[in-house]
């Protein structure tokens, strides 16, 4: 298949398969016209990089499982690297879980303090300032 019908069938862009290319994750044949050539297997690596892509991995992570696709096994994630990358960006989104609970936390806790702080009655005390009261001071 040409360059046209790989993005296609991909879902991506030749220009995205350009890319890919010069960063040696994809190779294509050439025809006798000058044409790129791909088959089935440059499809299945083509997606294989999106599908790691769509779960956030930089596109350097997904060279050892182009590799592994290239090597002959069925699936990009049956060599020991891919594993390892899969344990890396494991542990990766764990520490980003922690710290966005973290911030949650602190969120819900400042949320908890501003709601109490705005239902407490101050007898005597000045009306809160608010912008949208500023026309009312100016009159």
């Amino acid at each position: 298949m040409r360059i046209g019908e790989l993005a296609e069938r991909a879902g991506t862009t030749t220009r995205t398969l350009r890319y890919y290319e010069s960063r040696g994750l994809l190779q294509a044949r050439r025809a006798e016209n000058g044409y790129r050539t791909y088959d089935e297997g440059d499809l299945r690596m083509v997606r294989q990089i999106r599908t790691l892509q769509d779960f956030g991995f930089d596109l350097e992570e997904t060279r050892p499982f182009v590799d592994c696709l290239r090597a002959g096994h069925p699936a990009g994630d049956s060599c020991p690297a891919s594993l390892a990358v899969y344990r890396r960006k494991l542990g990766e989104l764990d520490t980003l879980i922690g710290q966005l609970q973290s911030v949650r936390t602190e969120v819900g806790a400042q949320l908890a303090r501003a709601e109490l702080e705005a239902s407490a009655e101050v007898p005597g005390g000045p009306e809160p300032r608010c912008e949208l009261n500023r026309e009312d001071e100016e009159r």
